[in-house]
């Protein structure tokens, strides 16, 4: 084993015992190179952060251009800073009416746990619902939203008075009542295993917290930005939540998250007490400045369209005795074996050959198709020849 290895092992805090451990020197495009010289195609995506590929050029330069003039000056919110002033500004004049202000923090997490603080800043109430199989983070708050009780169980208590409810089920949608101060749901959910919603539901479930008065918050972590093949997730059912919440693919490669509400509703923060939500780091400059030209990239070379050309060509070809189902929007996608054994040897199968998969936590009999969103059709083409390899190789 060697020094890096052995540090990696000893001094590095670790997330569980059997980490890939793969020694990354370079990443460009789709593609990770190794320390050994080995190549890997990347269909993981950094988990859907690198939308717009590794190091894209427009990305790098814009972040080195901007470390010429200054990184971090004060904590956020006290000095006018252009980068992100501007990227505010582009992210509202692409979200529906009233989503035009813009809290940047460091995480999708963060944003969720910013956006039940508002949600019960604005309503006054404190019950909180989630969805059963949903992910939204690890922090104590969006972690008690999250239904994985695996995740769950070693750190309760966890939030007082949070519910949840089943995902596409419209005779639940009743629980959600006037002590409700918000729901929330991914518009498509992610660690479940890529689950679409029903047509009409994502309608019922806004109906409903309109009826009662409940803040109906979007966790776009994972869907945004052209992830689904449009932009953001609730373009496909013309649905606007009250607080949409971003993160992963926001920094455009950077650690970055946000919450955007209504300027009228973000402005309780700011009095009754003052700094009703402060953060040091959210809002940096290089994030900033990343994510604003990696959104120009993608809605300049057509990466929103090219994952749903690409998620198409996927489905296309990945036909085979052990699918059970390919389910998703985009370059969103769940494969699903109905097997976790058989979907570990195929993740497996696939590094061995080159081709970086991942599965899921809370649906290990499928795993996870999210690449790049400037995946060609080649590269397509040769991930699916592997996949299917495999797939004969676990199916004999």
């Amino acid at each position: 084993m060697d020094a890096l290895r052995t540090a990696f092992d000893q001094h590095l805090a670790q997330t569980s015992p059997h980490p890939l451990a793969l020694d990354i020197v370079h990443a460009e495009g789709c593609w990770l190179t190794a320390r050994d010289g080995r190549r890997y195609l990347d269909l993981v995506a950094g988990l859907a952060v690198n939308n717009t590929g590794h190091r894209h050029p427009a990305v790098v330069q814009a972040i080195k251009d901007q470390c010429d003039r200054y990184l971090h000056v004060i904590p956020y919110g006290e000095f006018i800073q252009e980068p992100q002033v501007r990227f505010a500004e582009r992210l509202a004049g692409l979200l529906p009416a009233g989503l035009d202000a813009v809290y940047f923090v460091n995480s999708g997490t963060e944003g969720i746990e910013g956006a039940l603080k508002l949600a019960k800043r604005v309503t006054g109430r404190t019950r909180l619902i989630g969805c059963r199989k949903s992910y939204h983070g690890s922090t104590h708050g969006s972690l008690s939203l999250t239904d994985n009780e695996a995740k769950k169980y070693r750190n309760r208590p966890l939030l007082p008075d949070t519910r949840h409810i089943r995902f596409n089920e419209p005779a639940d949608l009743d629980l959600i009542d006037a002590q409700t101060a918000a729901v929330v749901v991914e518009p498509i959910q992610g660690d479940a295993g890529v689950r679409v919603p029903a047509p009409g539901w994502l309608q019922a479930l806004r109906s409903r917290c309109t009826e009662v008065g409940a803040l109906l918050v979007f966790d776009e972590v994972q869907t945004g930005f052209g992830r689904t093949g449009k932009l953001f997730a609730l373009e496909h059912t013309g649905v606007v939540p009250d607080i949409l919440v971003l993160g992963k693919a926001l920094g455009g490669g950077l650690p970055m998250g946000a919450f955007v509400a209504s300027r009228e509703r973000m402005a309780l923060l700011t009095h009754d007490p003052v700094l009703g939500h402060i953060t040091t780091f959210g809002g940096h400059p290089l994030p900033c400045t990343a994510g604003l030209v990696a959104l120009e990239v993608l809605l300049k070379d057509g990466l929103v369209t090219n994952a749903r050309k690409m998620g198409g060509r996927f489905r296309q070809q990945l036909v085979h005795p052990a699918i059970r189902e390919v389910r998703g929007e985009g370059l969103m996608l769940a494969v699903d074996l109905g097997d976790p054994e058989r979907v570990q040897r195929v993740v497996n199968g696939c590094l061995d050959e080159g081709v970086l998969g991942f599965w899921f936590l809370s649906c290990p009999q499928a795993f996870r198709i999210a690449p790049p969103l400037s995946i060609t059709g080649d590269e397509v083409d040769q991930a699916c020849r592997t996949i299917l390899r495999q797939l004969d190789r676990v199916q004999g």
